[in-house]
């Protein structure tokens, strides 16, 4: 009984530091996020959210083919493109909304928006998997929903474009999250292994269109700046934090479940105005 009992422990520990750790590279990724878009004036937010999942899937490949801190799962060919690819290509929109929205509303009213998540998550379980939930848990969904068409209705910098990005980039955060579950949970995937097959085929499917939409516009970028060293540092600074982020997240969901994340990102969300309120200010 004790050995149970101490299993138990340190799986709800491994768990909080997982959390933990998934919150630390999220604000710093969403900040740098922020200031590559206003600071350095790299408006181009399908070419970052590229060079992020280049820098996972050049890490994912030292971890596990040069390191080899970590043995590589093989795959079936058909279950890359029938699970992996649409969770890649989900996971992509998410990042592009994310980054997206980055661009017209500041970061406190974007996170504010993403704490919608766990309503999307619990609606999207219950229409499309057939999952039912206690109604207490879709009564505590109401004063969630509420609080942020409150915030939404008296935020001062109000942007559709923005605000519509970042709730389109809840319900891509819902889907992601629940197919992670799945793949991580019933292939008995791990963080890393997960990053080394999905982060080359989202790469895949953002190379695309950055450069289509935005190729032109990075030229005009690159001609313009004569000091690149510092912005291409931090630009791909940032991609080596995604890498730490996409892989913490999968590792939060790994260790709990859909639901739990979305949850616990909505408690990121409230310690972050909490110290807000103490004087830390988010705004870059």
């Amino acid at each position: 009984m004790e050995g149970t009992g101490s299993l138990y422990d340190w799986t709800v520990i491994r768990s909080i530091l997982a959390i933990i750790q998934w919150w630390g590279f999220n604000v710093t990724v969403i900040i740098m996020n922020k200031w590559i878009f206003q600071k350095l004036e790299f408006k181009f937010p399908l070419t970052v959210s590229c060079v992020h999942f280049i820098c996972s899937a050049i890490g994912a490949y030292l971890v596990i083919k040069v390191l080899k801190l970590k043995p590589l799962i093989v795959v079936d060919p058909e279950d890359r493109w029938r699970r992996i690819f649409p969770m890649s290509f989900i996971f992509c929109i998410n990042i592009v909304l994310g980054n997206i929205s980055l661009r017209y509303i500041p970061v406190s009213f974007m996170q504010t928006i993403k704490s919608f998540t766990p309503a999307t998550t619990v609606f999207l379980q219950w229409l499309v998997w057939r999952k039912y939930f206690d109604w207490r848990i879709w009564a505590s969904l109401v004063p969630i929903v509420g609080g942020i068409l409150l915030t939404s209705i008296t935020e001062l910098s109000f942007n559709v474009f923005g605000f519509f990005a970042a709730l389109l980039g809840c319900l891509a955060t819902s889907t992601k999250t629940i197919l992670t579950e799945s793949l991580l949970h019933g292939y008995k995937f791990d963080s890393i292994n997960t990053v080394y097959y999905m982060a080359p085929l989202a790469t895949m499917i953002l190379a695309a269109p950055a450069l289509v939409l935005e190729g032109s516009g990075v030229v005009e970028w690159f001609r313009t700046h004569t000091e690149l060293v510092s912005p291409l540092i931090i630009i791909f600074g940032s991609g080596v934090l995604a890498f730490c982020l996409n892989f913490s997240i999968f590792y939060v969901i790994h260790s709990t479940t859909a639901v739990t994340f979305n949850v616990a990102g909505n408690l990121k969300l409230l310690l972050h105005f909490r110290g807000s309120s103490f004087g830390t200010q988010f705004h870059l």
